[in-house]
């Protein structure tokens, strides 16, 4: 039988806790200040973010008053870019970023997918946690040295065994020989891309895994009880319960593809012409023109016109942030139902 407190000794342990909690309550009221200080400081703290974020916009604003007097909004769709005529447009740059964001998102989230299912449904416990940390290890990767292997070890790769067999197998027919037009020289739009998707997947995928890992083990044994697949639990139980989660790490990828500069800038081939649709072809990006140009401009029209790219990043950054907002409250809002 367990043992049972003698009366004296329940009631010893009654008292100090009661002593203890009129204590505490004497301590909460003797300092009011303690909790009026640290609501002071949380909210200071979100208003500088606000400030912060007001004071970066404010500057950009005025920083490119002289290209928004010149070309307005014809800005965003004038595609001559000549310091030496001092004539900016930033279509090329806008096209540039979009692209490269795009085809890396296409490539990174089934990838990303692929991974966070193994790592929680296929993978054997032996494997799954050398194999999380090395996809997390990517990311730790510094992005120039991306840059670097990519214009020297995978940029050649590309040229040789990719676009010159495709030219040859599309040559003649009419949309995909242009897709692949250009000198096979390994820079360009898709190198940019697969290189940003190489650099996004390890923050896609450890969000997938860990959303993944929070479904009910209930029910996934339920669904393989039940004579499921493990892709149709994948797809029909686990997705389902983490479809918010995961969308949120496909649009953190997303903002990290669009704000990326050494990477691109060393593979992209930096030119501010768009010659044909081919995805091999040499580009220019919003952050690779400001990193290459922005020491060297002079004050004046240039200069703004850097800027002004430096505002339309930052606009398209809000409207991507924006959306992924709404969307992860429509999903909230289904999941309620």
């Amino acid at each position: 039988m367990a043992a049972t407190l003698p009366a004296h000794s329940l009631e010893t342990t009654l008292n100090m806790a009661e002593r203890s909690g009129s204590e505490g309550r004497r301590a909460a009221v003797r300092r009011p200040w303690a909790d009026a200080l640290f609501a002071c400081v949380a909210q200071l703290c979100a208003w500088l973010t606000l400030a912060l974020l007001a004071g970066i916009l404010v500057s950009l604003v005025g920083g490119a008053m002289p290209a928004i007097r010149e070309y307005g909004l014809s800005f965003l769709w004038r595609s001559d870019w000549d310091p030496v005529e001092n004539r900016y447009g930033g279509l090329v740059m806008i096209y540039g970023t979009l692209m490269t964001s795009f085809i890396a998102l296409l490539i990174a989230v089934p990838v990303s997918f692929g991974i966070a299912v193994f790592l929680t449904e296929l993978s054997p416990a032996w494997l799954k946690r050398p194999l999380g940390i090395a996809v997390e290890l990517l990311a730790a990767v510094p992005s120039i040295v991306y840059g670097m292997w990519g214009l020297m070890v995978f940029g050649p790769i590309l040229a040789q065994f990719v676009q010159q067999p495709l030219q040859v197998v599309f040559a003649g027919v009419p949309v995909l020989s242009e897709l692949v037009s250009g000198p096979p020289v390994g820079i360009g739009i898709l190198s940019a891309s697969i290189i940003l998707a190489i650099m996004i997947i390890p923050f896609i995928a450890s969000v997938m895994r860990d959303v993944f890992e929070v479904t009910p083990p209930m029910l996934k044994e339920s669904a393989y009880g039940l004579g499921a697949t493990t892709w149709e639990v994948v797809w029909k139980v686990v997705m389902p319960y983490t479809k918010t989660g995961a969308v949120g790490g496909i649009m953190l990828g997303l903002g990290r593809a669009l704000g990326e500069t050494m990477a691109v800038t060393f593979v992209i081939g930096n030119m501010n012409q768009l010659n044909s649709v081919s995805l091999f072809e040499a580009a220019n990006s919003i952050t690779s023109a400001l990193a290459n140009e922005f020491a060297e401009a002079g004050e004046g029209l240039h200069q703004a016109s850097l800027i002004y790219l430096g505002l339309v990043l930052f606009f398209i950054t809000f409207v991507v942030l924006s959306l992924s907002k709404v969307l992860l409250a429509q999903l909230k809002k289904s999941e309620g139902r």
